[in-house]
């Protein structure tokens, strides 16, 4: 098993203290991952205590994604005092609208959050990377919208095209440098993002369609995920990059 082994390595995670970045979070530590986990406030998080029950150091870095002069600033914080080897940009916001009505203020913040930032933490991550010579892997996280337009999510598919493409030409530029990016994609995965679908009375037949459609006949879980990010994350993907793994199902195969 030691090719999928992370023994040794740090990881800088961002939307980590719940849903599927959490469930990423301890995947990576499960496999011997110390976490640095950045968080819009240094409020204690329950994943730093379930990370360290795990024998595995888990700090806390603050930065609000939203805030592009925060982002900007979060490599060099976090490279001052800690080696980085994994990347982990899981953070990610929605607003849903009708197209003709999609307000830019919302819009602005998707793209900020979802785009922008994770574009930031790449490129600064792998300035330094290959300034001192390290090999490096990038996990950004996709979404069935990198693929699919859906319904009254122009903004949020947008930036999630937007997350795939850059995931593609990133890697281009650095996989001949030992950095290695990729992407997972996820489902219809049961988080707090999707709560209302999945819970109001009005919109259960929307929600059935939804469970129907997919061939495993189910909604993922957070921890469906862990996988995925595992794999990517460990010497067993070293010839892999430039790639989105989508983690659905089998919804993306009808």
């Amino acid at each position: 098993m030691s090719i999928f082994s992370l023994d040794g390595k740090t990881a800088l995670v961002t939307g980590g203290t719940r849903g599927i970045g959490q469930a990423i979070v301890l995947g990576l530590a499960e496999h011997g991952a110390d976490i640095i986990l950045c968080t819009r406030t240094a409020k204690p998080f329950e994943t730093q205590a379930a990370v360290e029950k795990l024998g595995r150091r888990c700090e806390l870095i603050e930065c609000d994604l939203s805030d592009r002069a925060q982002v900007e600033t979060l490599i060099s914080r976090v490279i001052a005092n800690h080696s980085v080897d994994i990347l982990v940009n899981a953070a990610g916001i929605q607003h849903r609208q009708s197209a003709e009505d999609y307000d830019l203020k919302a819009y602005d913040s998707l793209i900020q959050t979802n785009l922008t930032a994770p574009f930031i933490l790449c490129r600064d991550l792998a300035r330094h990377w290959l300034s001192i010579g390290q090999k490096g892997k990038i996990i950004n996280v996709a979404s069935l919208a990198s693929f699919q337009g859906g319904f009254n999510m122009a903004g949020y598919a947008g930036s999630k095209g937007g997350v795939l493409q850059m995931t593609k030409a990133f890697s281009n530029e650095w996989v001949g440098k030992g950095i290695n990016v990729n992407a997972i994609a996820p489902g219809y995965i049961a988080t707090d993002m999707n709560l209302d679908t999945r819970t109001d009375p009005s919109r259960a037949d929307y929600f059935r369609s939804i469970t129907e459609r997919i061939p495993a006949g189910r909604w993922g879980s957070p921890e469906d995920m862990e996988g995925a990010a595992i794999f990517l994350a460990s010497p067993a993907s070293n010839y892999i990059s430039g790639e989105t793994i989508t983690v659905d199902g089998g919804w993306m195969g009808r």
